[in-house]
């Protein structure tokens, strides 16, 4: 079990403000923390460095604008950092050392800030549709972008990072249209020694990609729509959550045969336990962590998929899942104050106008070996699409 008090769970909803933010311990299942007035839509609650909660906030189902991204310290209770961007975001990604976020707008805008300052660094037309799921890789070097059409783009931080405009078309590594419906979920392998994405969608397949060249290397096909999707921690299995509730359990196959198919009746195991379509999924070092439309969030134990746990979050369908340790939280919970290095600003409603700085945003480290050519013609073929989409609506 993880230190100073094992794990716990942090769930919410995007039905209501007033439902708010709840976390409860894993070992015990008690209630450890509710923070109200937060409803953030599927994929738009991030942890930073696990020391900051960040959510999106659209307060009205479909609006546009209305919008807000709230922060709150795990460690000492008080009134969150607002932003109030330019209009609502839906899914947030951030880089695992913390220092970058990413959000998507229902028009299909990205979003990129630097969180220290709060700095708006970039923002672009990536989709034609609204966003659904960003995620960064690993190291932090590319940046995930995923819509309700289906479409997957892969961005480099290297361009992105590009101060010299703020406002222009970035590179674009590659993209994919091979789903045919909504993106449900993105996650990617750290431990391979070529990085992975894995993609589920509504329609009902999980493929999985060489993340750098864009190659399709395996697409796992199920008879129902496919709403999320978590990597075991070995990076050997990967769990798709359907529509109905069921949890599929599929072996992941790397570098065996390219652009493999297999079927439904190819699952290694199938979990059954919720009663409405799974809404998120997650790993924590009890188990396997489900939520689902019947209100309830799940803990499994993996060896003999028995429950654990079971959550009831009865004033809402969670949307939203993640784990912490119980030690973000050591402050709350003592009534004292810890100080922490790592700070957040709010975050900037408009870029910096391309004149007003010359400095650079220094990059990643790991950037490094995505200097070379690897930047293929896609970028300027999806601009030209764009280009074309936008004459025939004029």
């Amino acid at each position: 079990m993880a230190k100073n008090g094992g794990e716990a769970v942090v769930v919410c909803s995007d039905k209501s403000m007033g439902i708010g933010i709840t976390i409860w311990g894993i070992d015990k299942g008690d209630r450890l923390l509710h923070i109200p007035t937060c409803a953030s839509a599927p994929h738009g609650l991030v942890c930073l460095r696990n020391q900051f909660l960040v959510a999106s906030q659209i307060h009205k189902h479909g609006s546009v604008g209305g919008g807000a991204i709230s922060m709150w310290p795990l460690n000492k209770p008080q009134q969150p950092i607002r932003s109030y961007p330019l209009e609502a975001i839906g899914p947030l990604s951030c880089t695992k050392d913390g220092v970058y976020l990413a959000g998507g707008a229902l028009s299909g805008n990205v979003y990129l800030w630097e969180v220290a300052n709060g700095k708006l660094l970039k923002t672009w037309r990536g989709h034609h549709k609204s966003l659904n799921c960003m995620l960064f890789s690993d190291d932090g070097s590319l940046l995930v972008s995923a819509s309700d059409d289906g479409m997957i783009c892969v961005w480099s931080m290297v361009g992105l990072l590009d101060m010299e405009d703020s406002q222009s078309f970035p590179s674009l590594l590659h993209y994919s249209m091979e789903h045919k419906s909504s993106i449900t979920g993105l996650l990617t392998t750290s431990g391979s020694s070529n990085v992975v994405l894995i993609s589920s969608s509504l329609d009902g397949s999980c493929k999985v990609w060489d993340l750098v060249l864009g190659k399709l290397m395996q697409t796992q096909v199920y008879p129902l729509a496919i709403t999320a999707v978590v990597l075991h921690p070995t990076e050997q299995l990967f769990f798709s959550g359907s529509i109905d509730g069921r949890i599929f359990v599929n072996k992941l196959e790397i570098g065996l045969v390219e652009n493999s198919l297999a079927a439904a009746e190819d699952q290694k195991a199938v979990i059954k336990g919720h009663k409405g379509a799974v809404t998120a999924l997650t790993f924590s070092q009890a188990g396997l962590v489900s939520a689902s439309e019947d209100c309830t969030i799940c803990i499994w134990d993996i060896t003999n998929w028995a429950i654990l746990r079971r959550f009831d979050h009865n004033k809402g369908a969670v949307t939203n899942l993640a784990v912490i340790p119980q030690s973000s939280l050591l402050s709350v919970s003592n009534h004292r104050r810890v100080s922490n290095a790592f700070g957040v600003s709010s975050l900037d409603k408009y870029p910096q106008p391309p004149n007003s700085s010359k400095e650079k945003i220094p990059l990643l480290s790991s950037c490094h070996f995505l200097k070379g050519n690897h930047t293929t013609h896609s970028g300027q073929q999806i601009y030209d699409t764009e280009n074309s989409v936008l004459q025939q609506c004029k």
